[in-house]
């Protein structure tokens, strides 16, 4: 039985869902390093409180209001040195594999599956000890674009063999 060939309009669908999610992704990437470097900048006592001015500010709803607050207040200077390092090493990885892929570089879609599954795996445990509602989003979001990165690879290793 022969895999499913999709039509020019389902990849051409496939492909913007894949960069869409892809640059959203590359966004949530950069802004990791971003704040893994004012982490390692700013005093954790500050980095605290001005998350804690920022979460009164935008928060929509108590509930969520609460839940932020009660994760920003778990962290000290321990904690904020090895989410630093650990947001600057997962966002510089995330970004040099998005570049690969928004490139069309095919090695970049299996490592780019290999590098996310990984990741998933560190989240998973982060939620079943921690419950933390923003590894949960970070994590669905996360498998969402492993599915449009897989879907895209298959329409290019199908063109590449096709050719």
């Amino acid at each position: 039985m022969e895999p499913h060939v999709e039509t020019p309009a389902e990849e051409k669908q496939i492909y913007e869902f894949f960069l869409i999610s892809v640059l959203l992704k590359g966004a949530i990437s950069v802004a990791e390093v971003i704040v893994g470097i004012i982490i390692l900048i700013i005093p954790v006592s500050l980095f605290l409180s001005l998350l804690t001015m920022l979460i009164d500010a935008t928060a929509p709803f108590p509930f969520i209001h609460e839940h932020l607050v009660e994760e920003a207040g778990a962290y000290g200077a321990g904690t904020a040195v090895f989410l630093a390092v650990y947001l600057l090493s997962r966002g510089l990885i995330k970004s040099v594999l998005i570049g690969a892929l928004l490139k069309n570089w095919l090695w970049a879609y299996p490592a780019s599956l290999i590098v996310l599954s990984l990741f998933l795996v560190y989240q998973f445990y982060q939620i079943a000890t921690q419950g933390s509602l923003a590894v949960i989003a970070i994590t669905i979001f996360d498998i969402v674009v492993m599915y449009f990165i897989w879907r895209e690879w298959r329409v290019v290793v199908h063109h590449k063999l096709n050719k």
